[in-house]
């Protein structure tokens, strides 16, 4: 969060990219039962990094398990869907608002989402 402090305090403009940062860190924050000020994310390991860096690794072991513990479901398929959206959190999180996905982009890839598992 300290990305959006300083990207706000600099120039004192509050911009649509800042809400966009915003976004990312809820949907992170949605999928993974964590929050930026938990005692986790001390000196430099931030909720972004911490994703960032089990996103290369294997991100089921940061979701939230209740959401894979249903029987009877698609374990592999449910690990694409939650991929998938922590993949648009962290396009929203790019250190550089320039860099950032735009909110239209952010609804077109969930939404995507949604009709490819709706199954689930």
């Amino acid at each position: 969060m300290c990305t959006i402090i300083a990207e706000y305090g600099t120039a004192g403009i509050v911009t649509p990219m800042g809400d966009v940062y915003s976004y990312g860190i809820l949907l992170m924050e949605t999928f993974t039962r964590k929050k930026p000020t938990d005692d986790l994310f001390v000196g430099e390991l931030t909720m972004k990094k911490w994703v960032s860096e089990s996103f290369s690794q294997t991100i089921l072991s940061i979701v939230d398990a209740n959401l894979l513990a249903r029987e009877g479901e698609d374990f592999s398929e449910k690990g694409s869907c939650l991929s998938m959206i922590m993949e648009v959190a962290l396009n929203c999180t790019e250190d550089s608002p320039d860099e950032r996905i735009n909110m239209r982009d952010v609804v077109g890839r969930l939404t995507k989402i949604r009709q490819r598992f709706k199954g689930l």
